[in-house]
């Protein structure tokens, strides 16, 4: 079946209740294109050239009292390390373009501590009290929204704001005045899923879940929608308790459990236990095609299964595709920051904007202490009108000429809403080749 035709999509978006979806654009597989810069948000225009990078890392004594000091909640280590470079790559290029810029009273610096994931809460809790003693302007992160859950209480005591680029939990949405995010929450990305998987024909659908706020969230979202298209779920479902610990490394059980009820599809919601669950699946004579994956996994397997495991499976992922030009430039800042550059890029659009954000709001309210960031952050992504601007350094000058601003990054979000999450988003559509990498197909909008 054609997987990613316009009629298909609007005749089943259009019965969708949650929300409303437009195909935006598509690309081609077979030279893993990315969509046309016209398509997808531009990245800043007056960025500095690549060899003038900085890599401003904070130093002791800089606080937000004087500096807007960034620091980043992120995974360095745990299920999730594969989101962490292009995340503090997101950041770190953002604070080397607030700086080239040159705003009076802007300066800033960033400090990147280590988030750990949900196995073992007490990374994060050692990094959000370092970060609360530092004294920071904004703190982005965390990627997953149990470690969010864990920490976003200990950064709202201390009237410090969290941006998450990565968190998806419905729970999350108005959660504090102090909490925003730069990721759409799973309504919008439980939507694009479930009616990518009724889109191709499959009305009995299994899930294996994890038992995470991320993954039970979005497994409910994921069935609502495939059931509100006609369809049902088989194994995994909501209330029926079938979930699995984070961390669990043998799936022999579930996989039997899930292949038992006969679906027609199946949708595997986990991290790094994903490297567990798809050769037990392959094992047991499961058409791998036929399943389908979300942001927590949809990444690049070609070093971790043989070549053809995952052929023409599909995966969502938040998030615009960003043009190539900035692709560049977060690869190049992480080249010559850590010597590496990227492999990957989930999420640091998102990244780089939440710091974005918080720059021009220090830049609005005068001030680069919390609570200034704080009460301006909505009202520069565009919650108050404005006119659109694509840059740092453009928009902050139009603020300082007393204009009101909507920023419009590379993440393609909409304005911050009354419960601090973006009102519409990107979500990509993702089909893993015969090397087992995750290509781009098509994108879609969603609005909450």
């Amino acid at each position: 079946m054609n997987r990613s035709t316009t009629a298909t999509w609007v005749r089943l978006m259009a019965g969708t209740a949650v929300l409303s979806f437009a195909l935006t654009a598509c690309g081609d597989d077979s030279n893993d294109s990315e969509p046309q810069a016209e398509d997808t948000p531009s990245s800043s225009e007056s960025a500095p050239a690549a060899d003038s990078f900085t890599n401003d890392e904070c130093a002791a004594n800089q606080t937000s009292a004087d500096t807007l000091r960034v620091g980043g909640i992120l995974p360095l280590t745990g299920n999730l390390a594969f989101l962490g470079p292009p995340e503090v790559a997101g950041v770190g290029l953002a604070v080397s373009d607030i700086n080239a810029a040159g705003v009076e009273g802007v300066a800033a610096c960033h400090d990147i501590q280590d988030s750990g994931d949900s196995t073992d809460m007490s990374v994060s809790t050692a990094s959000a009290g370092t970060l609360v003693a530092s004294k920071p302007s904004v703190v982005i992160g965390a990627a997953s929204s149990s470690v969010s859950l864990n920490v976003v209480d200990t950064f709202a005591d201390n009237k410090i704001v969290e941006v998450s680029p990565a968190n998806t939990a419905v729970d999350l949405s108005g959660y504090s005045p102090w909490y925003f995010r730069t990721a759409p929450p799973d309504g919008v990305q439980g939507n694009a899923l479930g009616t990518l998987i009724s889109t191709d024909g499959y009305s009995k659908v299994g899930f294996l879940v994890f038992n995470d706020t991320y993954g039970t969230g979005l497994r409910n979202a994921v069935q609502q929608t495939v059931e509100g298209a006609g369809g049902s779920c088989v194994y995994g479902c909501k209330g029926d308790g079938d979930e699995f610990p984070a961390g669990q490394t043998t799936f022999s059980a579930e996989v039997s459990g899930v292949l038992a009820a006969k679906p027609d599809a199946i949708v595997v919601l986990a991290f790094d236990e994903t490297k567990s669950i798809v050769p037990e699946l392959k094992a047991q004579g499961w058409d791998m095609a036929k399943t389908y994956f979300s942001d927590g996994n949809t990444a690049d397997y070609s070093a971790d299964f043989a070549k053809g495991t995952l052929e023409g499976a599909q995966g969502t992922i938040p998030g615009a595709d960003p043009e190539q030009g900035f692709k560049d430039r977060l690869s190049g800042w992480s080249e010559q920051a850590t010597g590496k550059p990227l492999k990957d890029y989930a999420y640091g659009a998102e990244s780089y904007d939440a710091t974005i954000l918080a720059a021009l709001a220090a830049v609005k309210g005068g001030a680069t202490d919390s609570e200034t960031i704080q009460k301006n952050y909505a009202a520069v992504s565009g919650a108050t009108g404005g006119e659109e601007c694509t840059s740092f350094a453009d928009c902050a000058a139009m603020i300082t000429d007393g204009k009101e601003i909507k920023y419009t990054g590379p993440s393609g979000i909409g304005p911050i809403d009354d419960e601090n999450d973006p009102s519409s988003a990107f979500v990509g559509i993702y089909t893993f080749n015969a090397s087992n990498k995750n290509e781009l197909t098509s994108t879609v909008e969603g609005k909450k």
